[in-house]
């Protein structure tokens, strides 16, 4: 056993897996092994077991919803920049970037000499062509609320994209790096998989495995390493472990807190884990009813027991949340909101206090959205019922959730990976305009205090005005945020070179790792 992430969730540590393992003693016996593997090997086969899969997917980024379409399309598309594995920004496509007009205008050199997988080289036009196709009114991109605030791109010189922005915005060339904006040739149709990744696309079969071939003129000589990749669905989460164990695949994600306390005796794997990674969020549509009443939501929040969450579904693996989607690791993360405890008296109250009579019905599904979120929507319900609250859970498939259920019902267990700036995260889901604005919640207050954020570069000011929209978020919006969970994945221990990227959506596993001979 080796446990290639250092840092502790607070529930499975490092000294937890070694204890776990034996010794101390043991874990150093594998250290100088542990140093000669990190020479990249070239060659192999490499199969991942991933979740999140549906039938429904497709190639084109701007409809990735989860880890299996964010893990393939990695694999093809290449972005203008990347995160290193601290987290700070890495040169993508783009080799270099400066801004203008006090940040509402940013300058991308682009890099030479780049070659999609159909021989085109990579043009100003390409990229121009792969962001408009994800603004607009029509629309219908997943990202398209990071692209909001973009006035203009245009060619500026033969290797050079210029942004124009509505407005400053100092974090801008972190977006760039988000998973929905692969590059593509100029008019070419994503779903033909066409990019300039580390690997190229042989077949895809939605919903059931992908398979790619290494890229041979791939432009970064540090990623690329296996000659193939194979990406197998694996909703069930015993199957995924069960085709770790039996070998069938080298790596999985979204292992169980418990189940990767038994897998740490195993000494042919590897656990990775990877602390503030995700939010387990349970969104209730505010537009209509019953979460268009306050008190319906107070309620709610108070009908939850968060510390039960954590220990009874994440295992430790995680903490509690105050209905705050920004992480504790990030700067702008509000320390001084009170955290709201279990309190089926206050839920009581403004149940009662709300008028509604109605039951309340909480969609969810294993296989979807977090891991345990059957399991989370059942204690929920056990919660709330004390208060008083009729609460229902609609047992649902995970195959079509993003797009039957999703946005459709009315109160769904989600979930969401940390991002890499605090903008970021609060754009995408909680902004009045953002296409996934999963709890339909509109607060003029809170999207004046965002933009003004966006582009505050005094920084004292710029973390009270963050401060002020997660309070209005923990305050009034309609989604109950229980828990921060930490990100458990497990391999074969000769896979190698693995790294969870803190704030990064999306993981490049494919084009990272080599298999140890």
């Amino acid at each position: 056993m080796t446990f290639q992430n250092e840092t502790n969730a607070g529930g499975i540590n490092r000294r937890t897996l070694l204890k776990a393992t034996g010794a101390l003693a043991a874990g150093s016996l594998l250290l100088p092994g542990f140093a000669r593997a990190q020479q990249p090997q070239k060659g192999g086969h490499l199969i991942l077991g991933i979740d999140n899969a549906s039938s429904t997917d497709r190639l084109d980024p701007a409809f990735y919803f989860e880890a299996y379409a964010y893990n393939v399309g990695l694999q093809l598309f290449n972005t203008l920049t990347d995160l290193n594995d601290d987290g700070s920004l890495r040169a993508g496509l783009a080799e270099s970037w400066e801004p203008a007009a006090s940040g509402s205008q940013w300058i991308f050199k682009l890099r030479k000499g780049v070659q999609f997988h159909n021989g085109k080289e990579l043009t100003p036009e390409d990229v121009i062509y792969s962001l408009n196709h994800h603004r607009g009114e029509k629309s219908e991109s997943a990202g398209k609320g990071y692209l909001l605030s973009v006035a203009d791109i245009v060619k500026s010189a033969d290797h050079e994209v210029t942004f124009q922005l509505s407005g400053p915005n100092a974090d801008f060339p972190y977006l760039l790096g988000d998973v929905h904006f692969g590059i593509t040739p100029d008019g070419a149709n994503f779903d033909d998989g066409i990019g300039t990744g580390a690997f190229i696309l042989e077949n895809f079969q939605p919903g059931v495995r992908t398979l790619v071939r290494r890229n041979p003129n791939y432009w970064d000589p540090e990623r690329g390493h296996v000659d193939s990749v194979e990406t197998v669905a694996y909703n069930d989460k015993s199957a995924r472990v069960a085709a770790l164990i039996s070998n069938s695949v080298h790596f999985i994600n979204n292992v169980e807190p418990r189940v990767a306390q038994r897998l740490a005796a195993n000494k042919a794997l590897a656990l990775h884990q990877e602390d503030d990674s995700s939010i387990v969020l349970f969104a209730g549509r505010a537009d209509s009813a019953p979460f268009d009443n306050l008190d319906v939501r107070l309620a709610l929040k108070y009908a939850i027991d968060r510390e039960q969450i954590v220990t009874s579904i994440l295992s430790g693996a995680g903490t509690v949340s105050n209905d705050n989607p920004i992480f504790p690791s990030n700067r702008y993360f509000a320390t001084d909101v009170p955290k709201r405890a279990y309190d089926p008296e206050k839920a009581a109250f403004h149940w009662k206090k709300s008028g509604y009579d109605g039951n309340v019905v909480l969609s969810a599904s294993d296989g979807a959205s977090f891991s345990g979120a059957l399991d989370a929507a059942q204690l929920y319900q056990q919660s709330a019922t004390a208060a008083g609250i009729p609460f229902e859970v609609n047992r649902v498939p995970a195959d079509g959730y993003w797009t039957d259920v999703w946005l459709k019902q009315p109160f769904v267990a989600s979930g969401w990976g940390a991002r890499p700036t605090a903008d970021a995260m609060l754009s995408l889901i909680y902004l009045s305009e953002a296409p996934w604005n999963e709890t339909g919640w509109k607060n003029k207050n809170f999207d004046q205090l965002v933009l003004a954020a966006r582009g505050e570069l005094d920084e004292t000011k710029r973390k009270q005005l963050y401060h002020d929209a997660q309070v209005l978020i923990i305050d009034e919006n309609s989604s109950v945020i229980p828990a921060y969970s930490a990100q458990i994945s497990a391999s074969s221990s000769k896979l190698k070179g693995y790294k969870a990227i803190p704030g990064q959506n999306g993981p490049r596993t494919a084009e990272k790792v080599w298999l140890e001979s």
